[in-house]
């Protein structure tokens, strides 16, 4: 890269090393261009009429990379699947979700990009439910031109990394529910955990196969969790029933199944007592009473992943603990707070 000075009518083509500035008095004080840009015919008379016969450019040498053409490389390299990019503006690309759908950020390729000279890459949380059109990263070389080898060093961890950031759509599950408990099953009170489920499951554009009831019962619990994934639920929610009581057969009914249980407890308030199996491929999840008086839960952290296909395993559940603790606001913001935004390594 070298600066150069050079008369106006000569700098066509080039790049302006700094920003030049249009003052219109009592009214405005603004750039006219700004540092990066690249001078065009039409851009040479409005030089003129801003004083500016002579300007610094910069002349790009052979291995050196514009920033705007580096922000177009990196948004380019770093969106996977789902993930549209903007036109770079003084190089910063951002990238948007083309669909809604669960945000996969690859954390240790995100930190190796930032770790090259002039490279940026700022993302929002892994594993966040993510809108249509929403932002999902920005990046840019902090630079006028960036060193060719830099911005092919960044490509190459993404390519590597199959794409850093994606978009992962949600799959139209049917979903069983099955609630447990003598005092629902005996209609001493009302069910409360079928509706709150019902909302959950069909915000992602699933639905509820069917809803049982079952007494504390072991046998009967575990009968009715096999025939729901017999009768083709992809994911089964077993509520109720879940803390030590002598009374809360729920556990060990879901083990009765034969399902593999991947962690019961959890390192998340409101959820300690939760529990997630596999039975075969389908899930099963342990849904503790909090589950029903709680707006959000450990639920709200682990269905969209779920939902989204993902297999989760006990480690997922272990790296909860960072930001595992809601705070029961009021009103609730979920997910626009601190809940399950911990930093989670998983990518």
């Amino acid at each position: 890269m070298k600066l150069q000075t050079i008369k106006a009518e000569a700098a066509i083509g080039k790049i302006l090393s700094h920003d030049i500035t249009r003052i219109v008095k009592g009214e405005s004080k603004e750039a006219a261009f700004r540092k990066g840009h690249i001078i065009r015919e039409a851009d040479v008379p409005v030089l003129l009429k801003l004083g500016k016969e002579h300007i610094y450019i910069l002349e790009i040498e052979q291995g050196d990379v514009h920033e705007d053409d580096a922000g177009i490389r990196l948004g380019k390299a770093v969106a996977g699947d789902g993930v549209v990019c903007s036109a770079p503006k003084e190089s910063r690309v951002n990238l948007f979700a083309a669909g809604a759908g669960l945000l996969k950020v690859d954390i240790p390729a995100l930190e190796a990009i930032n770790d090259l000279p002039d490279v940026i890459l700022s993302t929002l949380p892994t594993n966040m439910v993510v809108r249509e059109g929403e932002m999902l990263a920005g990046t840019k070389v902090i630079p006028l031109v960036v060193a060719e080898e830099t911005v092919a060093a960044a490509e190459d961890i993404c390519r590597q990394a199959g794409g850093v950031v994606k978009v992962i759509p949600f799959k139209k599950a049917l979903v069983g529910v099955v609630i447990t408990g003598n005092e629902v099953y005996k209609q001493r009170i009302r069910d409360g955990f079928g509706p709150v489920i019902r909302e959950k499951v069909a915000a992602f554009g699933s639905t509820v196969l069917r809803v049982e009831f079952a007494p504390d019962d072991r046998e009967v619990i575990a009968a009715k969790i096999k025939q729901m994934a017999a009768d083709g639920a992809n994911l089964i929610f077993v509520t109720g029933g879940m803390s030590v009581d002598p009374d809360d057969a729920t556990p060990s009914a879901i083990r009765q199944t034969g399902a593999e249980v991947v962690k019961y407890g959890a390192p998340a308030l409101p959820g300690a007592m939760f529990m997630l199996a596999y039975l075969g491929s389908v899930p099963v999840l342990g849904v503790p009473a909090c589950g029903m008086f709680f707006k959000t839960t450990i639920v709200d952290l682990l269905l969209p992943r779920l939902l989204a296909g993902e297999r989760i395993t006990r480690r997922d559940i272990v790296a909860l603990a960072h930001g595992g603790l809601c705070r029961s606001c009021s009103p609730c913001t979920y997910p626009n707070c601190t809940f399950g935004k911990g930093s989670s390594r998983p990518g």
